[in-house]
């Protein structure tokens, strides 16, 4: 009986963390976006810095590790990129590296749920 409470606990586990998964796609239009983002220049103007992970598997939690799929419905939150800050919901820097991912303004967390 514990064995199988365990796998169902693993299970849950797995299922949930895939809920979170930062998969995105990138709109032509603002009306189709969840999430209107505008591209900062330096990393302290973002209130996110953001990865971009080759694996869908990779892409996991709300830390910034996003994955651009190809198609809409594949996504989580379909984006639309801004040309001015002023129109985004959300301020990204794209980092270089995974371990700089993260949230700089974590009041604006809610927006990625």
């Amino acid at each position: 009986m514990k064995n199988s409470a365990l796998i169902f606990l693993f299970f849950c586990l797995c299922s949930l963390s895939s809920l979170k998964a930062q998969t995105v796609y990138s709109v032509e239009y603002k009306s189709d976006a969840k999430v209107k983002v505008f591209v900062a220049s330096y990393k302290s103007d973002a209130d996110l810095v953001v990865y971009k992970c080759s694996y869908k598997s990779d892409a996991t939690g709300n830390d910034g590790l996003w994955y651009f799929t190809s198609y809409k419905s594949d996504a989580k939150f379909p984006i639309y990129f801004c040309d001015y800050k002023s129109d985004a919901d959300l301020v990204i820097f794209f980092a270089d590296y995974k371990s700089d991912a993260g949230w700089k303004n974590a009041s604006k967390k809610h927006l990625l749920y």
